[in-house]
């Protein structure tokens, strides 16, 4: 089965899309379920201007008119849709090349806090649109079930961290620096794997804004850390923003635009202005919160010791959070993009991940780990638009052979 995945992150910055073929490798050494994947093509698609502006507005202002969030949905939809035609035009596919959709969407509003009425969360980018302009089968909404069952929505990437890169023996942890911060820490012995995630706090989601600040957006992000190597960390400024309670939240944790909206980064930038620190000043003490928060995190929740924690993201490009995680935790090796090791480019994880996650909704079968989201079982994610190829779907999923209580519990890359 050939399945896009799809998704559009909280930096809002554009459409990751991964054409990926899933192979049934039935029972692996234990008995459980072997999938193979491989990764024909991937692509991203930076947003139209007026597209991206229409989604911060509502998502910074926390609020948006019935019309607006309606018409904002549908028109999300169609900017998937129209991702998916150039990426087809781009790689020299058809349609004929896929089966399914996969589409994350967009996050508007992720609400998990203790404060809430209801944990609840909202993803835009309607499926009938993406349905009806290609004509397949879509899955979506794939963070809601798991929050029915209790859990936070999040991180939805452990459960692919688990099945391919669980390792007999050793202590690894997955580390992402997208606009937030997150990581899956699997520990595996004698087979038996025990896996935790949550996300940290914010990654790149400050910094960013702060750069578009000082820039009159004419840069988006801090290239190589060049503001932030300038600059000088104002170590009060920093203690003050570490008291963020977020951060002692016990894990599984997650978090968003929520919490480190670009409102919370403009309060940083007055409180900084006021004390005389320069841009670079601001920068700087912005991306050793970064580095400090996630260091914390380690060594708050984490028992025994970490090998080696494997990096991807935006932030991985910036040396001075690099530098700084090595820095904070000696002993550990930190390497950047080893991801690729397996098999599987770095740049199209997150893509690839919501592949997969299709993949087993439409086979019926668990996508997330509990003990990483904190949902009290495990459960197949995503909702199920049919296509006109929806019959063709589930005979695939029949001739599959696949049965109740199934599970996938290793991924292996194919490298031709």
């Amino acid at each position: 089965m050939r399945i896009i995945g799809m998704n559009s992150g909280t930096s809002v910055d554009g459409i990751d899309l991964a054409l990926c073929e899933f192979t049934n490798l039935g029972a692996n050494e234990n008995g459980t379920g072997k999938l193979g994947i491989k990764i024909i093509e991937y692509s991203e698609y930076t947003h139209k201007a007026e597209l991206r502006k229409r989604i911060l507005s509502i998502i910074n202002k926390e609020q948006g008119g019935l019309a607006d969030l309606t018409q904002l949905n549908f028109m999300i939809g169609h900017a998937f849709a129209d991702a998916i035609d150039e990426f087809l035009k781009e790689k020299n596919l058809t349609y004929d090349d896929f089966d399914v959709v996969a589409s994350h969407g967009q996050t508007m509003w992720h609400q998990v806090d203790a404060s809430s009425e209801v944990k609840s969360t909202l993803q835009m980018g309607e499926s009938a649109i993406i349905m009806k302009r290609t004509g397949k089968t879509v899955v979506s909404d794939m963070r809601v079930t798991d929050m029915a069952y209790g859990g936070q929505g999040a991180p939805l990437t452990s459960f692919f961290d688990v099945v391919l890169c669980a390792e007999d023996g050793k202590t690894h942890a997955f580390q992402n620096f997208g606009g937030i911060s997150n990581t899956t820490i699997i520990s595996m012995n004698n087979g038996n794997v025990d896996a935790i995630a949550f996300d940290q706090g914010p990654a790149n989601v400050l910094i960013d804004h702060a750069i578009r600040h000082y820039t009159n957006g004419a840069s988006n992000y801090d290239k190589d850390g060049e503001m932030a190597r300038r600059g000088k960390v104002n170590q009060e400024l920093l203690d003050e923003l570490l008291g963020h309670p977020y951060y002692k939240l016990p894990a599984p944790k997650t978090t968003g635009r929520e919490l480190f909206s670009d409102a919370y980064a403009e309060g940083i930038i007055k409180i900084g202005e006021e004390r005389g620190l320069s841009p670079e000043d601001i920068v700087a003490t912005l991306t050793e919160l970064t580095v400090a928060s996630v260091v914390g995190s380690y060594k708050d929740f984490t028992k025994s010791h970490i090998d080696e924690i494997i990096v991807h993201g935006g932030g991985s490009f910036n040396p001075v959070i690099m530098e700084g995680i090595e820095r904070g935790l000696p002993g550990t090796v930190v390497s950047k993009l080893t991801m690729e090791r397996t098999g599987l480019p770095a740049a199209c994880k997150e893509a690839a991940m919501f592949a997969l996650i299709g993949h087993e909704c439409i086979h019926g079968r668990p996508g997330q780990i509990p003990s990483c989201t904190g949902a009290s079982q495990t459960t197949p994610l995503g909702k199920i638009t049919p296509g006109s190829n929806y019959l063709d779907i589930i005979r695939k999923v029949v001739d599959s052979g696949v049965k109740p209580g199934d599970k996938t519990t290793r991924l292996v890359v194919s490298r031709d």
